[in-house]
């Protein structure tokens, strides 16, 4: 079975894809602390929402990386069973 026509394009945009989501969970979070800041005048809220923010990056990173990890795994049981 050949692989699909545009593969390729949909792997690039799915990687595209995360970088992008980083960016806008950070953006989001300094968004919040801002908001946070204005409305109690604390400093410190606006670190928690960068905290938040990097956060948020981290866990896309990791759900990125354990969906990468299950298709690479599906496809090396997929060529282990086609060798048998």
């Amino acid at each position: 079975m050949s692989d699909p026509k545009y593969k390729s394009v949909i792997t690039s945009l799915d990687q595209a894809s995360l970088g992008i989501s980083i960016v806008v969970a950070i953006l989001i979070g300094v968004g919040l602390g801002m908001g946070m800041k204005s409305i109690t005048g604390a400093g410190w809220t606006l670190w928690l929402g960068l905290f938040w923010g990097v956060a948020a990056a981290i866990l896309n990173i990791y759900k990125a990386y354990k969906k990468q990890r299950a298709a690479l795994e599906e496809e090396a049981n997929r060529h282990q069973h086609t060798a048998q």
